[in-house]
């Protein structure tokens, strides 16, 4: 069975039908209204769809992307204000539609994507049967133009701080906890002064039971309180974490391939130092820094008490500061020496890894053991200097805490003697001296974790900055569809940290449905004019135009939608045959995914296996061989049936059968699609109906094939000088 060959638009119109997404649709016809150019594709491209659909919970970055805001909100449809339309209603059935006016009947102009009818008038009841209560606003973003004085410095809200502002509402309310739970410690110290004072020298056993449940109502209310604000804590540090992470994965998947790390592992173990950031705002490190001020509360009864239990106190509590604000900087030093050297010792990890094979088959495991071991002993020295620092301050302000709880006895004794203090208010300023240094005893701790967590926010801090592909104010040109046209004009594009060009002055036109072939010697720049062509990286120097627009101009996910490409080394994700298949396009239905496996040559070997397209292929597909692989990367770009077809070297790993088979099959579907195709098989050539030769980064040849050839074999075409 192969793929009928069908023109774009009624690719488009089939995959609509078989993939409804009313609330995506209703959100681009909202854009429209507004004026503003937005495409599904555009909306949808790095969303977490639930079954390639858009959902409530994503609606608002979904907005966000036209620069729309969106405000979900439950009401009844007879108190929705017309002056907020248009607005989304949210039907039954997860269905949607827009509303767009209502007439003095009452009836209300509706209208609904999935029709294609434009807008309809439908009675406010039959409406209401169908409306599920919930109402989505969306408008157009206010932005200042460059007309407008600049005031202040304005910029959006950062994406760390910006999502711990947002649960400042549960932090306040953490606070009011907190200031209660440390008013409640008081109640215990002035419960046993009270008790030592007044109660054991009167016998005053009714006066004890009243503050003994007193008491014991605080203590309970101090459990409530202390549960309540955890509970608080936690459930904002949740919020914080599930919004960052996403933002942190959006950023590193939206990243320019230009910019783009050199080294995997280091650039993993940058990212997961956000578990160091998370750790810190985390339930135990956010109580210690909130219940530090309340060290002031503490003293302050005590010097209420007596000046003279205070001072002891206060001296402590500065020393400990001081001492913290000292190490803190030799703790900064060795926070960035073990990020460093964690980072590398990761970087080894996942590059041995990934390549074991080659480790193995070269006798390098001494090599690599080297590297991890050495990487691995400078670490541990930083380690241990890093515990040693902290268990001396720790010792330290333990021994301090020992030697003012002596001085207050001491003191408190000869205050007793004249008559200043009484033995209860010893007792309480020897306990109130506990909570007040307790904080404090926590102060290197938090400084250890505080630092890691810099360390980490600073290079989390770089990778935000990479610049991204769809940067945010960014007014891209929409094109649904592409007819195919590509040209280069003067094009030099140069790698990110290489000082020679891969292109030099390219230029060529391939007129839609044309079908061309990219040739020369390895590394002349073939597949780096169809990765420019992909839009994965942007030329130094002059421009490549689709349909006659600027590719820089072209939103991103516009533009791969209308390619399918098969890269020289084919990347297959741990799943099965079929996820892989139907990688990007979640919701392709079962008879695309046979088709498409038919055209690449599959049908064979998946009806050999038993478990068929269920069949596990492993990480990076290692479970199958390197032409099953290349395989199985066409049959995903025959899956998309996009007006442009990039092939770099589709059937290098290939057997003769197979290749024969997969050529006569794309030689049928690729009738109406312009074919780009990089080769060294001359096999392929006849589906190319002209040749361009590229030589250092230079075009040297471009027309016929059957000129071309004859002018490569004579030896008339010359290498670029």
């Amino acid at each position: 069975m192969t793929l009928p060959p069908s023109s774009t638009a009624t690719t488009r119109l089939r995959e609509d039908l078989i993939h409804p997404d009313p609330l995506l649709d209703c959100l681009l016809e909202v854009c429209r209204v507004h004026g503003v150019a937005a495409s599904r594709a555009s909306l949808s491209a790095g969303l977490p769809l639930v079954d390639g659909r858009l959902t409530l919970a994503l609606a608002e970055r979904a907005a966000d992307r036209a620069a729309m805001t969106a405000r979900l909100q439950r009401m009844a449809l007879d108190a929705v204000d017309t002056a907020t339309l248009p607005a989304i209603a949210v039907l039954h059935d997860e269905r949607a539609c827009v509303l767009l006016g209502r007439d003095a009947s009452g009836a209300w102009q509706v209208l609904m994507p999935e029709t294609g009818a434009g807008a309809v008038t439908l009675d406010a009841d039959q409406l209401a049967e169908r409306y599920s209560g919930v109402m989505l606003f969306v408008r157009p973003q206010f932005r200042f133009d460059e007309r407008a004085p600049e005031v202040r410095a304005t910029r959006a809200g950062h994406w760390f701080w910006g999502a711990v502002l947002a649960q400042r509402n549960v932090y306040r309310d953490v606070l009011w906890a907190a200031l209660l739970i440390n008013l409640f410690a008081i109640a215990f110290p002035l419960f046993s002064m009270n008790v030592y004072d007044r109660v054991v020298p009167n016998h005053a056993e009714e006066t004890l039971w009243a503050l003994a449940i007193g008491v014991l109502i605080v203590i309970s209310a101090d459990l409530f309180m202390r549960t309540l604000r955890s509970h608080f804590v936690d459930e904002a540090s949740a919020r914080i974490d599930v919004q960052i992470s996403a933002t942190l994965m959006e950023r590193v998947l939206g990243m320019q391939l230009s910019h783009r790390p050199a080294a995997v592992g280091s650039f993993a173990s940058n990212l997961r130092g956000f578990e160091q950031v998370r750790d810190f705002i985390a339930s135990s490190t956010v109580t210690a820094l909130i219940d530090l001020p309340f060290a002031l509360l503490f003293i302050g009864v005590m010097f209420w008490l007596s000046p003279w239990l205070a001072a002891p106190v206060v001296v402590a509590f500065v020393l400990v500061v001081v001492v913290g604000y000292i190490l803190q900087h030799r703790l900064h030093e060795l926070s960035q020496a073990t990020w460093q050297a964690g980072a590398q010792r990761n970087a080894t990890l996942i590059e041995s890894l990934t390549a074991i094979e080659t480790v193995k088959t070269q006798g390098a495991e001494s090599v690599i053991q080297a590297r991890w071991e050495q990487t691995n002993a400078y670490l541990a020295g930083i380690n241990m200097r890093m515990r040693g620092l902290s268990s001396t301050a720790l010792s330290a302000t333990a021994w301090l805490t020992q030697l003012v709880s002596v001085s207050l006895i001491v003191i408190g004794v000869y205050l007793i003697g004249d008559r200043q203090l009484t033995m209860g208010a010893l007792i309480a300023a020897t306990m109130l001296s506990g909570r007040a240094l307790a904080p404090a005893g926590q102060i290197v701790g938090l400084l250890l974790q505080y630092q890691g967590a810099v360390t980490a926010l600073e290079s989390l801090e770089k990778i935000m900055a990479q610049p991204v592909e769809r940067p945010a104010g960014n007014a891209f040109i929409h094109r649904r569809e592409l007819r195919g046209e590509i040209e280069f004009r003067d094009v030099h594009f140069a790698y990110p940290g290489r000082s020679d060009s891969a292109l030099d002055g390219v230029s060529f036109k391939i007129a839609a449905g044309e079908r061309v072939a990219l040739i020369g010697k390895v590394g002349s720049g073939k597949s780096t004019i169809e990765k420019l062509m992909l839009g994965l990286y942007a030329p130094t120097a002059g421009a490549v135009l689709l349909d006659g627009i600027d590719l820089r101009q072209l939103d991103p996910a516009d533009v791969r939608r209308n390619l399918g490409y098969v890269s020289q080394d084919v990347t297959l994700f741990f799943g099965n045959l079929r996820e892989n298949i139907a990688f990007g396009l979640p919701y392709a239905d079962d008879e695309a995914i046979v088709a498409a496996a038919e055209v690449a040559g599959l049908s064979e070997f998946v009806n050999r296996h038993p478990r068929g397209f269920d069949m596990p292929v492993g990480e990076r597909g290692e479970s199958l061989s390197g032409g099953q692989r290349q395989s199985v990367g066409l049959a995903r770009a025959v899956l998309h049936n996009a007006p442009i077809l990039l092939l770099d070297e589709p059937t290098s790993a290939m057997d003769f059968a197979t290749e024969a088979h997969v050529t006569s099959r794309l030689a049928s579907i690729a009738s109406n699609k312009t074919v780009v195709l990089v080769t060294h098989r001359t096999s392929l050539l006849p589906m190319a109906t002209r040749l361009i030769v590229v030589d250092q980064g230079r075009v040297v040849a471009d027309g016929p094939r059957e000129q071309i050839m004859q002018a490569l074999a004579a030896g008339r075409i010359t290498r670029a000088a």
